[in-house]
């Protein structure tokens, strides 16, 4: 009920409406909408190859339209408010098209998977994967604008923000100077009242703002030292806020460090020392991980049990505190796997999958990641999920690369990845080296934007496959760290570097 007395009246209590409408649309209904859009394309494309729709295959494509056209409708509405309470006049002639598009072509979706609420209508999922892949577009589009218009609207509410602090800077001021100028005026009629407000002045100069004049005259000097002291105490009030949130503002950065301090520790903690890697039979291991934030997304591990060696490599999503938990649950569930001596790859891929997929669903983060394994036993290489390829360079200089995209699934994006799981077999002989690395590494920019590249790591790779693992590790390190040069870290960079003996 207020919210429909609140869109049919004139009073709006948020000058900023506009701001306050943008915001949701780019920070929670588009990206909700992508999110719904994703699970329809992953459903039709999953059983794109069925010739018939079971019936809860049917439900949940139904589901989906209803939540979609809901938001798309919300949407609709909440711009238009947005639209029509835009003081600064960029929004419409910015967005109305790119808006109508969207609300079209997500009405054209829903059209088409509400027939579904028939039995016996046709299933079209190569329709609903090109109107969701239509629709996606559409999406990226409008929220690409709308996040401009957001920024735009964001600097110019800073910008009022400034303008009212230089007003009420100038007011104080010529308060202050009023209050001298009544000081000034009375010096020569009552001397010693006049110092009495001067040394007080000084003392609220340095600093001591509880100081109060304490006079006992009603005259207009008796009034002069009331409006004093009240501005005084104004003073005192707002030192006192200004001191609460200063407070409030060290402990929560103390806080947020402490944790930061202390999940960058246990990620650090969790790494395979140098004596498990030198534990491993058969196998020259050197490992290397360096986050982009405090904490980061990236996870490598080599772990012996009952003459299993296992070794995992993967990149979480993202990088900071939600990526650096996802990873050590990954690490975690990884490690107990292997502690019951679990061998088959889809139930070891299922069982992480379904870990990580219900605690990020707890989590509410927008976090899933790429994990491969590998399960080595006597120059035996069994190599499982989906990251990136994994490079062999054998100790004749031929190379070989194993593309894992066909080997498994993004772990924590959906409830049951089982059916993508596949398994490849790699016999190693002495003095072959496998590679295993993060985008981090490949995706590495210079100042001029050029990334780092697949091509030049095989390269070093091939120049130094003769030395230890230690030292094609490192010549890989040094050769990324010349190519970034001054330019920023931006991703996780993580290195596995395995030699056969």
């Amino acid at each position: 009920m207020s919210a429909h007395i609140g869109d049919i009246s004139n009073l709006i209590l948020d000058p900023d409406l506009d701001t306050y409408y943008l915001m949701d649309a780019t920070l929670l209904k588009i990206p909700e909408m992508q999110k719904i859009l994703s699970e329809i394309r992953l459903i039709s494309q999953k059983n794109s190859l069925l010739s018939y729709a079971k019936p809860e295959t049917r439900a949940k494509l139904i589901t989906l339209a209803g939540k979609l056209r809901e938001l798309n409708h919300d949407l609709a509405i909440n711009m238009e408010v947005g639209f029509s309470n835009n003081r600064h006049g960029n929004l419409r002639s910015k967005l109305s098209d790119k808006l109508t598009k969207f609300n079209s072509v997500v009405d054209l979706l829903t059209a088409q998977l509400d027939k579904l609420i028939n039995p016996t209508a046709l299933v079209e999922y190569y329709a609903y994967l090109d109107g969701s892949d239509r629709v996606l577009d559409s999406s990226f589009e409008l929220w690409d604008e709308t996040s401009k218009e957001l920024d735009f609207l964001l600097h110019k509410r800073i910008e009022s923000f400034i303008t009212k602090k230089l007003f009420i800077s100038v007011l104080v001021l010529i308060t202050l100077l009023i209050v001298i100028y009544l000081f000034v005026a009375f010096y020569r009629s009552v001397m010693q009242t006049v110092f009495v407000l001067d040394e007080a002045s000084k003392k609220m100069a340095t600093g001591n703002v509880d100081h109060k004049i304490i006079l006992d005259n009603r005259d207009e000097l008796g009034q002069v030292v009331a409006a004093f002291n009240k501005i005084a105490d104004a003073l005192v009030a707002a030192n006192q806020e200004i001191t609460v949130l200063n407070d409030r503002l060290k402990a929560e950065n103390i806080r947020m460090s402490a944790e930061l301090d202390v999940t960058r520790k246990i990620q650090q903690m969790l790494l395979p020392k140098d004596r498990e890697l030198k534990e491993v039979m058969g196998l020259d291991i050197a490992g290397f991980m360096e986050a982009a934030d405090e904490v980061g997304g990236d996870y490598y591990d080599v772990l012996q049990h009952k003459g299993r060696v296992i070794i995992g490599i993967g990149d979480v999503t993202g990088h900071g505190l939600e990526s650096g938990v996802v990873m050590i649950m990954v690490q975690t569930a990884v490690r107990t796997l292997l502690a019951y001596n679990e061998s088959d790859p889809v139930k070891f891929f299922s069982a992480i999958n379904s870990v990580i997929y219900d605690n990020i669903q707890r989590m509410k983060c927008d976090r899933n990641a790429s994990l491969a394994l590998l399960d080595y036993q006597q120059g035996m290489l069994k190599l499982s999920g989906q990251h990136e390829e994994m490079i062999v360079v054998r100790s004749n200089g031929c190379v070989e690369r194993f593309d894992t995209i066909d080997l498994g699934f993004p772990i924590g994006l959906d409830a049951d990845i089982a059916e993508f799981v596949a398994e490849t077999i790699v016999q190693l002989y002495s003095g072959d080296v496998v590679v295993l690395y993060t985008d981090g590494i490949t995706e590495a920019k210079n100042m001029d934007k050029l990334l780092y590249g697949l091509e030049r790591l095989i390269k070093v790779i091939e120049i130094n496959s003769q030395r230890s693992a230690a030292e094609i590790r490192q010549a890989v390190i040094n050769d990324v760290r010349s190519h970034i040069g001054e330019q920023k870290v931006f991703d996780d960079i993580t290195l596995l570097v395995l030699k056969q003996k």
